[in-house]
């Protein structure tokens, strides 16, 4: 992929070809799952795609039956095929989740946020234990911005006195920590610009060439480091505890549980990281990325 390519004029190809990445067709297509079979899928996110072929290849090496449907999209595309049955394990993240169900929680801490999580997920469905690995969303700036404002928090958007775009992806135009939710937590105003890529690199190219000023980006994402971007800290508690917590059916049975809670346990914020570093650094498929971790994990 290429990290330089300019971010708006190259959305629409983008999102044409992640809806070609698809490891096994069309992933809505089929009903209920085979109850013989666990069917794992995926954001269209390397960084989800990556920790759901850790869960498949744990599983097969447990010696249950997989199958991979990977890249599907996003939240609102994929959970009600979940809550549909036709996908069984599936990463998720427990703030994020959690708002999808009450987007009014007033839970923010990690312990909250995933107890809070456990009554709210619906009936046939359930989260595992979450893992200490965290993916938070934040909002992102360029160094350059960030100094000329003399921005460290969200609260010090306010002393900027030019127009402020936000990028991410266009479900989070709608999203409780979107432009409205922003406005009603910091009365910072912002417009919104769609670019789907998950905060990958058409939105850090975005950020770079002034197409917008601030992004949603996950700070788990080694662009942050690689580009010197500047994620603001959010001291009014916008965005939720994020943790890595799987979200299983009921074909998930407790020895494949145990299977998926022991890769959890492993799985650390700088192991996260560094797996996401060899997606984008060194262009890695998610396979090879997640069998050398489990190698290295003693998980595999």
């Amino acid at each position: 992929m290429n990290t330089r390519t300019k971010a708006i004029g190259a959305v629409a190809l983008a999102a044409a070809l992640a809806a070609s990445a698809c490891s096994s067709g069309d992933p809505l297509s089929s009903g209920e799952s085979d109850g013989d079979t666990i069917v794992i899928g995926s954001q269209d996110y390397y960084s989800s795609e990556i920790i759901a072929e850790v869960y498949a290849q744990s599983l097969e090496d447990a010696g249950f039956t997989v199958e991979r449907q990977f890249r599907i999209g996003q939240r609102e595309a994929y959970l009600p095929e979940i809550e549909g049955g036709s996908i069984d394990l599936f990463p998720e993240y427990t703030g994020p989740l959690l708002q999808y169900w009450v987007p009014d929680t007033e839970a923010r801490l990690s312990d909250d946020v995933y107890a809070a999580l456990q009554e709210a997920t619906p009936d046939g469905l359930r989260v595992l234990a979450q893992s200490p690995a965290t993916d938070q969303d934040s909002y992102t700036v360029t160094r350059a911005f960030a100094d000329e404002w003399s921005l460290t928090t969200v609260d010090d958007l306010a002393n900027v006195s030019v127009p402020i775009t936000m990028g991410a992806n266009s479900e989070a135009e709608s999203r409780p920590n979107g432009p409205q939710g922003l406005l009603d937590t910091y009365g910072i105003e912002v417009g919104f610009t769609p670019i789907e890529d998950g905060g990958g690199p058409l939105t850090v190219a975005a950020l770079n060439d002034g197409d917008i000023q601030m992004a949603i980006i996950y700070t788990a994402d080694p662009s942050i480091a690689a580009n010197d971007l500047v994620s603001l800290q959010d001291t009014k508690g916008l965005f939720l505890a994020s943790h890595v917590v799987p979200l299983a059916s009921d074909n998930v049975n407790d020895e494949a549980a145990a299977v998926i809670d022991a890769v959890s346990a492993a799985m650390t914020p700088e192991a996260l990281l560094t797996m996401n570093a060899r997606s984008v650094d060194e262009e890695l498929p998610a396979e090879t990325i997640a069998k050398d971790w489990l190698a290295q994990a003693n998980l595999g």
